[in-house]
């Protein structure tokens, strides 16, 4: 295993400015981050946050930004049903569409598109692979009404060489192996696909995270790690049910050859107190799953 192909989620992190969540993943052993889209660490809102400044800090610690965990398509929406689960608010949510790309107003989704948009330039500025993206408000009804902004978002990013993976998160067109093949194939890219989750299968969709790479593993472009098991929940690596070189294995076979980040996420919901030891035992865990090959 090459362990430059490992990233971490910045989310641990949050309570830290940009510098020293750099200095502390560096410090880790990572040479990749994984960016979330709330401040202090990244905004799509220049005013809000200076790229450059956000670089200069990644190579200043030896460290790529690798991903961008943004929200774009989702826009509100997106933004709130996630940020909820850890006690987040969205701030000035009218720079955002309702529900992104399922949002009813013609220039709703414009609005979206341009944000999107805004998220690929970072990531080529950045010298990221790929950016996160949002299924509308993830109803299932909506799937056919998004397609056609994901293509001329595709275009987009396929024109910038960047990758836009749909996060395996909650019910729903993104929580559905099926759906998430049923919505790549229609936008018809190969810079669109699926962020796959295995951790937010098994908990949040009760699915068999094998069973659901079978599904999708035609269409992964991006993978969030991190493990669960039903009698503990999200745990430390190796602690939980989840098969990593099993994962990295099969991934393999269809020629996968993007990140893997490592995204600390514990207790349940994220209590960044034991963040800085916690991001360090998850590089070193997942590191020892490939020692004997």
């Amino acid at each position: 295993m090459d362990m430059s192909r490992v990233s971490t989620c910045s989310i641990a992190l949050i309570d830290h400015p940009p510098e020293k969540a750099m200095e502390i993943i560096a410090a880790a052993g990572y040479k990749k981050v994984d960016l979330l889209e709330k401040l202090p660490h990244l905004s799509l809102f220049p005013h809000e946050c200076d790229p450059t400044a956000l670089k200069a800090a990644a190579d200043a610690h030896g460290l790529q930004i690798a991903n961008l965990a943004t929200y774009v398509g989702g826009g509100q929406h997106g933004r709130r049903t996630n940020w909820a689960f850890h006690g987040w608010e969205v701030p000035n949510p009218e720079r955002f569409a309702s529900c992104g790309f399922s949002s009813e107003e013609p220039t709703e989704r414009e609005t979206e598109l341009g944000q999107l948009r805004r998220a690929v330039d970072l990531a080529v500025y950045f010298g990221a692979r790929s950016i996160r993206v949002m299924a509308g408000n993830n109803d299932p009804k909506t799937l056919d009404k998004i397609v056609p902004w994901f293509q001329r978002a595709a275009e987009y990013a396929n024109e910038k060489k960047v990758y836009m993976g749909l996060e395996n998160h909650s019910a729903g067109i993104a929580g559905t192996p099926k759906l998430c093949v049923e919505l790549a194939e229609k936008v018809g890219s190969p810079f669109f696909g699926v962020l796959y989750e295995p951790g937010n299968i098994m908990h949040q969709m009760n699915t068999d995270y094998k069973a659901a790479l079978d599904t999708m593993k035609e269409c992964v472009v991006h993978c969030h790690f991190k493990d669960w098991a039903p009698s503990k929940g999200y745990t430390m690596l190796g602690e939980g049910a989840i098969d990593f070189p099993w994962i990295v294995e099969e991934l393999d076979k269809v020629g996968y050859d993007g990140d893997f980040a490592l995204e600390y996420e514990l207790p349940t919901p994220l209590d960044t107190r034991d963040a800085e030891t916690g991001i360090k035992k998850f590089f070193e865990a997942f590191a020892s799953f490939f020692k004997a090959t």
